[in-house]
């Protein structure tokens, strides 16, 4: 089923002169490990993802999910907020609604493939990729040796890469051993890693410290063992922090990076200018 809908959306993709393929990375983690042998229940925000793919569903542009082994994403349910949607109802609702479209949480009937198979897909048949918030993406994307790979293609390639909040986490990906380096991080060690980032340099921006500490709160008195900020300045990034829970969007080269939930929807805009 997924094969077939994939050769669908991509066939589709073909038929539109000025339509482009969007691959959203999430995680396929329902969980956080906290410090202390804690854990938290997560997955992705549902505004920083369906906010974001109904901009590029409007735009004509075909959308496929994507996780690390194929597994359905799991919503964090304290996403579902309208704190989170600057207080729209109708905008909450419009994305609960997309979600369910969807399916993407389904566990049967999810179209969500994995990155084994989106590289057999071919990642030339992607114009874009976006990997969105919630704490989810702490827990593996940030070490996926597989989404390492397509990141350093779409680097290597120029091609538009998006992020918002934890998860421009996963851009640690593309570091050699990062599994190692991100264990290291969890640690207390804040050392460069040992090879050349890709980003390194990169203006960029994330869920800021200052966020972590006024929401920690969702962590249910626990504490997680890294932050995104610091894991991103420890390996070279040149992180750019705006006053907490303001939209904040940062582009460096094919970079577009948000620092918040506020800033999703504004992520996805951005992304559009550059590969429309």
């Amino acid at each position: 089923m997924k094969k077939t809908l994939i050769t669908a959306l991509l066939a589709a993709s073909a038929s539109l002169a000025n339509a482009g393929t969007v691959l959203v990375v999430l995680s396929d983690s329902d969980h956080l490990n906290l410090r202390a042998g804690k854990t938290m229940t997560t997955g992705f925000f549902l505004n920083e993802l369906m906010q974001p793919v109904e901009v590029f569903l409007k735009a004509g542009h075909n959308v496929v999910f994507a996780t690390p082994t194929g597994k359905a994403p799991s919503v964090d349910q304290k996403s579902d907020d309208v704190n989170f949607f600057g207080g729209d109802e109708q905008a909450r609702k419009e994305s609960r609604a997309l979600l369910t479209t969807l399916k993407l949480t389904s566990k049967t009937g999810s179209p969500v493939i994995s990155l084994k198979q989106v590289k057999k897909i071919g990642y030339e048949k992607f114009d874009a990729v976006f990997v969105p918030g919630g704490h989810a993406p702490m827990q593996d994307l940030l070490k996926d040796r597989e989404l390492g790979q397509l990141l350093n293609n779409f680097h290597a390639n120029n091609k538009v890469t998006g992020t918002t909040c934890h998860g421009t986490i996963a851009l640690l990906s593309t570091i050699s051993d990062a599994s190692s380096y991100v264990k290291s991080l969890e640690e207390g060690k804040r050392n460069a890693p040992s090879s050349n980032w890709i980003y390194k340099d990169y203006k960029m921006t994330a869920f800021t410290n200052e966020e972590e500490e006024q929401s920690k709160g969702f962590l249910n008195g626990g504490q997680m063992k890294l932050f995104p900020q610091d894991g991103l300045t420890s390996a070279g990034a040149k992180f750019s922090e705006a006053k907490a829970w303001s939209e904040n969007v940062v582009e460096d080269r094919e970079l577009i990076s948000g620092q918040n939930p506020q800033s999703a929807k504004a992520v996805a805009t951005a992304m559009l200018k550059k590969f429309q």
